[in-house]
């Protein structure tokens, strides 16, 4: 026959060492998740943005000047980026996730979330809108096309503080370990 008997342990033992210190609510990881679903969904929204924005002015472009279609791609390619960016910041959140998390990670991976999926819907705006107006310049003349990539850098910038100010964020989280339960 088989015994627990030489494994039990009293329950009075095992409460007294877990006891919880209330700073890991089971809400945390909801707002953990939270986080990570903000970062690749806003920031796929700037992207799908900035994408329909930009595409829409390079098929003009491409009816007025096939030859210029390769170089006015670059706004569509830019704005799909912002999307990658969204998806690092969640995998990383995610993966951060575990099984003792405490309310202080859960709002600072929420933070870095909004922080990168905001800013790349910032950065797709912005993407949309010059590769807009500026891929309709580009079909009249080439002289714009210098001034168009400069532009589209700075736009482009505005996801990628985002991006490192999620990965400050989430760096800072993993450093302040909050102890869930008293030993």
């Amino acid at each position: 026959r088989f015994s627990l008997s030489g494994c039990r342990r009293s329950s009075k033992s095992i409460m007294a060492e877990r006891v919880p210190t209330g700073f890991c609510p089971p809400s945390a990881a909801f707002f953990g998740h939270m986080g990570a679903a903000l970062a690749l969904g806003l920031a796929n929204v700037g992207s799908a943005y900035g994408t329909a924005k930009a595409g829409v002015a390079l098929a003009h472009l491409g009816i007025q000047q096939p030859a210029r279609v390769m170089r006015g791609l670059v706004p569509v390619v830019m704005a799909g980026i912002l999307g990658i960016y969204g998806l690092i910041v969640a995998v990383i959140i995610v993966s951060g996730i575990t099984k003792e998390y405490s309310a202080y990670k859960g709002f600072l991976h929420l933070g870095a979330g909004l922080a990168a999926g905001m800013a790349s819907m910032a950065a797709g705006y912005a993407i949309g809108m010059v590769g807009d107006s500026c891929c309709f310049a580009y079909a009249k003349t080439d002289k714009v096309f210098v001034a168009m990539i400069l532009m589209l850098i700075f736009s482009e910038a505005l996801g990628l503080y985002g991006l490192i100010v999620a990965l400050l964020m989430n760096s800072t989280a993993a450093k302040g370990e909050i102890p869930c339960f008293e030993s």
